[in-house]
């Protein structure tokens, strides 16, 4: 089983800042992508950003140039820098990852999620 445990998240006026960061354990042997996505109430499960092992990295059109994904390889921790913030980034973002456990089994795993909410 891998885990993820999600932080970061909470109430900022708009065009403020936050920083989401999301540790996977367990037993790991390779983490292939890790990422995050956003769920607005009704709305549906979005990706925001997601960064492979070789460090390329991908981003919803609404975020570019706004949000930064980078991850730490030796600690197994994604994290996304959120400047510039907006109402409509408001949602549960959830924690992503996927890749090959120790007893040779692929995985992927899910974060419980956190809370950002942008006030206009």
């Amino acid at each position: 089983q891998v885990q993820l445990a999600e932080s970061g998240g909470g109430l900022v006026q708009a065009g403020g800042s936050l920083g989401l960061s999301c540790t996977a354990s367990g037993r790991i042997f390779r983490i292939n992508v890790m990422g995050w996505y956003r769920q607005a109430p009704e709305k549906q499960r979005e990706l925001v950003a997601t960064i492979d092992s070789g460090g390329s990295s991908n981003y919803a059109d609404s975020v570019k140039g706004r949000f930064t994904i980078s991850r730490d390889n030796a600690k197994n921790t994604v994290t996304l820098q959120m400047n510039s913030l907006k109402p409509e980034d408001t949602a549960v973002y959830y924690c992503y990852a996927d890749g090959i456990s120790r007893s040779w089994e692929r995985f992927s795993s899910w974060g419980q999620g956190t809370q950002v909410t942008v006030s206009s």
